[in-house]
């Protein structure tokens, strides 16, 4: 028997139990996979605690990386022993799972299991905001939210690459120089004063992008950091849901232009997921994007690491080890 970290009920990390389960041998088009390390996210967070609610029972968790080690009918271009990884599936805080293969995509050399739990669904989070919701061109200011978190940090390096101007936004002091050396030319606390500090360092003009993934916290701030005709990415939730607001304010902060994004929609096709993926590898195998996956905890100790995220004591990507 395979063991996964399962819910019965939503709630706080209590209600994460590491219980035994049955994993079928694969069917036509799907594969089995030994899982070696899994990602942890605040979606995980969402959907124990109901915001993003899931059927239950349900095994919680978006990404992982493994060995293929059974093939069902149909597989073509996946053999046992292939190493893969996935992000943006729901089940991964599990020993063992048998998934569709279309989800899945072999690592390159240089990509470690570990590395792969830790950028999948992060990897091709900051690819699609980068790259394709507004695509981040030289001489462009970016602000970024939570700059020392597990987005965050690939994110900053990757828009710096880009040739942006990045101004990390951190939720303490002791993060500072952490999101000073992955990418940001300035780093602010958050704060009251957050707007007002944006507008000093872009001349008064605001930035061109603002990308938010906390939520409640910041949504102000972030909207009096932009521009006219600046873009507003609110991809997240970390602080609580944004408030009800009227379109109107858009348009007397200058004709901004909002959109609350998600990965599932940018990684549809299988064209898509590879080309994302891909993307990611290549950004970190060049060098421009540095990952250190400085947290890992047993899989069976899923509610420890959950309370640690939750309570802002985990710095960059978090991985579960089965």
């Amino acid at each position: 028997m395979a063991h996964a970290i399962r819910i019965h009920e939503h709630g706080g990390p209590d209600v994460l139990r590491w219980e035994e389960v049955a994993v079928p041998d694969p069917g036509p088009r799907e594969v089995r996979i030994r899982q070696r390390a899994v990602g942890v996210n605040f979606i995980d967070v969402y959907q124990r605690s109901g915001l993003y609610p899931l059927p239950l029972p349900a095994i919680l968790g978006n990404e992982a990386a493994g060995v293929v080690d059974a093939v069902g009918p149909g597989v073509t271009d996946l053999k046992v022993g292939d190493r893969v990884a996935y992000g943006g599936l729901p089940g991964a805080y599990a020993d063992a799972r048998t998934m569709p293969a279309d989800r899945l995509v072999k690592l390159p050399d240089g990509i470690g299991d570990e590395l792969a739990a830790a950028i999948m669904l992060k990897g091709m989070t900051a690819e699609y905001l980068l790259r394709r919701t507004h695509r981040v061109a030289p001489g462009e200011t970016v602000v970024f939210h939570a700059a020392a978190g597990g987005v965050g940090q690939i994110a900053c390096q990757w828009a710096k690459a880009l040739g942006a101007t990045v101004i990390g936004t951190v939720g303490s002091a002791a993060k500072v120089e952490v999101a000073r050396q992955h990418g940001c030319d300035h780093v602010l606390l958050t704060g009251p004063d957050l707007a007002a500090r944006v507008r000093e360092l872009t001349r008064g003009i605001g930035a061109h992008v603002v990308y938010d993934g906390v939520g409640k916290d910041t949504w102000d701030a972030s909207l009096d950091s932009l521009r006219p005709r600046g873009m507003m990415v609110s991809f997240g939730n970390a602080s609580g849901p944004v408030p009800a607001f009227q379109p109107l304010v858009l348009t007397m902060k200058g004709s901004l232009f909002l959109t609350r994004p998600s990965l599932v929609h940018y990684v549809a096709t299988r064209e898509e997921l590879v080309a994302s993926a891909a993307a990611v590898f290549e950004v970190i195998r060049s060098g421009a994007v540095r990952v250190d996956v400085r947290h890992k905890y047993p899989l069976a100790e899923a509610a420890r690491t959950h309370t640690d995220l939750e309570g802002r004591r985990t710095t960059g990507p978090v991985v579960l080890i089965p």
